[in-house]
């Protein structure tokens, strides 16, 4: 039974020989979650058979499909309202999201929905462009502009009457963004060495991961950009996503949606700071292992599949900005940390277990794994409740001074204590 009590949530787990398990440890009893926990999104496992997302509900399903945009929590439903609502404009879109949160398939969705739905979507990674020939790619020239010139059409003019995709805008070459910003002033430009300015009805679309807000990019340039500026969140963000995404994306590569629970469960309690691209590779690997009676590992197959998160650019109010994710560390193996290793990220992260899990670059349930190994730290629940109100009150009621003092995690205490109030 799951019951609401304020702002947190009770899980009332009856005595059964189900195997129970929260975040892929064994649960028992009664388990209360506070609202940040809830928020953050806590995967149940029923009889190592069915694996649940336990997360806050900002509204109710909703049927407005996207191409290629799958979920069913609220920031993916909001994505998809937004997507809807701009794409039958002609309004300049700004898509700010992290590296791999699925930019470029929402770029195509709009276009897709749009009123040039039947015209090319034009598409250049503005990183890719070498800066002294940026201007021609773009606007086009004319034969003998400079030397070795050909006549070129430019993208700008093949992008007449449909849809330019400017990817990674932020690294625009500065001599460029002049040209750019009076393009989308009045639709005018000029080809390298023409006489007469030309036209171009080109709908518009810039996506980045950067942070735009700087002195190097073109201010004026960025507020004609974001004259519609949707935000994508991070994976970890919508955590209750993970298991239709991981449906969506087995399915797109051809493979059958069948993995171990086990492994379900870890990529659902991993961050992926990759994000959809990361988790995408990551699960072609795993299909693969498994057609061929393999055994996958979450943490050997991440190592293989290093993605930097890059930073949300900029917070817009239609749908919440996640902060990213500090750097992962280095992926490592659980066999080549020691007592001493765990012990030492548990208390330089504030015995907070997602914080030194992610010190030590291994992921969560792992983590778990190596606490209940663990000679020296406790789980709340195993310590005396004497010892624990001794501790309590040494510490004046901080609950995470007595978790150090007590050598355990301190989300664990807080439950503990939380009960042991309840059972007074």
């Amino acid at each position: 039974r799951i019951a609401r009590e304020g702002d947190a949530v009770v899980l009332h787990l009856p005595a059964t020989r189900m195997p129970v398990e929260l975040n892929g440890r064994a649960a028992a009893g009664q388990v209360r979650l506070d609202a940040a926990e809830v928020a953050h999104g806590q995967v149940l496992t029923l009889g190592r058979a069915v694996v649940l997302c336990l997360h806050w509900m900002a509204c109710l399903p909703k049927d407005n499909p996207v191409p290629g945009l799958v979920g069913v929590g609220a920031a993916a439903i909001g994505l998809r309202d937004q997507i809807r609502m701009v794409a039958p404009t002609d309004i300049p879109v700004l898509l700010l999201g992290e590296t791999g949160t699925g930019k470029e398939i929402a770029a195509r969705a709009i276009h897709a929905l749009g009123q040039r739905a039947q015209s090319r979507l034009v598409a250049v990674n503005m990183a890719a462009l070498n800066e002294s020939l940026a201007a021609a790619e773009l606007f086009g020239a004319v034969r003998g502009a400079y030397t070795g010139a050909q006549e070129r059409k430019g993208l700008f003019a093949e992008a007449d009457g449909a849809t330019l995709f400017l990817d990674e805008i932020g690294n625009a070459p500065a001599s460029v963004q002049p040209m750019l910003l009076r393009v989308l002033e009045g639709g005018d430009y000029r080809p390298l060495g023409a006489s007469q300015d030309r036209r171009t009805s080109a709908r518009l679309i810039a996506a980045t991961d950067q942070d735009l807000d700087t002195a190097a990019f073109n201010q004026a340039l960025l507020r004609r950009l974001e004259g519609f500026a949707i935000q994508l969140p991070p994976l970890r963000a919508r955590r209750e996503d993970i298991g239709v995404l991981i449906v969506h994306l087995l399915r797109a590569h051809g493979a059958q949606p069948v993995l171990p629970v086990e492994l379900v469960v870890e990529i659902a309690c991993h961050d992926w700071p990759g994000n959809i691209r990361q988790l995408g590779h990551t699960l072609r690997r795993a299909a693969l292992l498994v057609q061929h009676g393999g055994a996958p590992q979450l943490e050997q197959m991440v190592r293989l599949t290093p993605a930097p998160a890059g930073s949300a650019a900029r917070l817009v109010p239609a749908v919440e900005a996640v902060a990213p994710a500090e750097p992962a560390a280095p992926r490592r193996k659980p066999s080549a940390l020691d007592d001493a290793d765990v012990l030492d990220a548990m208390a330089g992260n504030d015995w907070n277990i997602q914080s030194a899990a992610r010190a030590l670059g291994i992921s969560r349930p792992t983590m778990y794994k190596l606490l209940d190994a663990h000679r020296a730290i406790r789980w709340a629940e195993r310590i005396p409740a004497a010892e624990i109100g001794a501790a309590l009150a040494a510490c004046g009621g901080d609950v995470a001074r007595c978790a150090a003092l007590l050598k355990t995690p301190t989300e664990s205490l807080r439950r503990e204590v939380r009960r042991l109030r309840d059972a007074a």
